[in-house]
């Protein structure tokens, strides 16, 4: 090998590993427990808070429920059985897509 294509090579092995092992990434700021989720680009709540404001009002199975679902519980004139019956359906909408071997109808 002469020096020419050993320099070439050097430089092609020093490419790679900048691109591979160069810049690592920041070390990220420890969460704490006052920090809040960002709002999404519309200025409506994201589905992070939507499930916060779900636990705190006590909904069970808040993580299977859509945001679609979770923004219309969380409005002030829904009934407790119009909330039972939506997570009703999301849970049976979940459980639908556990199973062991058995097809779908």
């Amino acid at each position: 090998m002469t020096q020419a294509q050993k320099k070439k090579s050097k430089a092609i092995v020093h490419k790679l590993h900048a691109k591979f092992y160069g810049k690592k990434p920041k070390a990220q700021e420890p969460k704490t427990p006052d920090a809040k989720p960002a709002k999404s680009k519309a200025g409506e709540p994201s589905r992070n808070e939507l499930m916060l404001k779900a636990k705190e009002r006590g909904i069970k199975n808040f993580r299977v429920i859509n945001k679609e679902e979770l923004v219309e519980i969380l409005k002030d004139g829904t009934t407790k059985e119009r909330i039972d019956e939506i997570v009703a359906g999301a849970v049976a909408r979940w459980k639908a897509g556990w199973g062991k071997g058995k097809k779908k109808q």
